[in-house]
């Protein structure tokens, strides 16, 4: 059984190792040098209650994935929209499980008031944009030749998800610690066979 629950500070270490061949062996991530569970865990829990959730897939307390939200772009009129990201582990690829979590992400980022999910992707990556348009992801552009790694120039194509209207003065985003109950023991976690 695996659960897809709200990231913990706990969580870093084995968010880093998930993370690492991306960053080392391939031109998936556009970082060069892997951050360690320090760093990791600034990025996923620093700013609770925050804005931007980071999900992780637990099956027999191993963490086999993870997706995540940040920013978009840093100016003020850019909060409505948000960018999203999913890695998963080696062992971890052809189960589905990219589909679960990104999905779990798009559906909390529309109940906190975002309007549209943004997906950077490096491309080519098959897997990944069929992922992205199999959730109603389309693609709204590429940049062309914007990143070098590995001795190459990188292409990134952006795939856009309308989470909600645009209306004339939109309701400002809502932390997700917000849509939970105050008690609860492990917001946002459900379990998927």
């Amino acid at each position: 059984m695996v659960l897809i629950r709200l990231a913990q500070e706990a969580d870093a270490a084995a968010i880093a190792e998930i993370y690492r061949p991306y960053v080392e062996d391939s031109r998936v991530s556009f970082e060069e040098k892997a951050p360690d569970a320090a760093e990791m865990a600034r990025r996923c829990v620093g700013d609770r209650p925050g804005f931007h959730p980071w999900l992780v897939a637990e099956e027999a307390g191993q963490l086999l994935g993870y997706a995540s939200s940040s920013p978009f772009r840093a100016r003020p009129a850019y909060r409505w929209s948000v960018e999203t990201s999913i890695y998963l582990a080696a062992n971890a690829h052809g189960r589905g499980l990219g589909k679960q979590l990104l999905s779990t992400l798009t559906d909390l980022l529309e109940r906190q008031g975002y309007v549209t999910a943004i997906g950077a992707i490096a491309l080519p990556n098959d897997a990944s944009v069929r992922l992205h348009e199999a959730l109603g992801f389309v693609h709204a552009g590429t940049y062309r030749g914007t990143g070098f790694k590995l001795g190459q120039w990188i292409d990134v194509g952006l795939w856009q998800k309308e989470l909600a209207p645009r209306g004339p003065a939109p309701a400002e985003p809502r932390p997700f610690a917000a849509l939970f109950e105050p008690n609860a023991s492990s917001p946002g976690s459900h379990r998927t066979a």
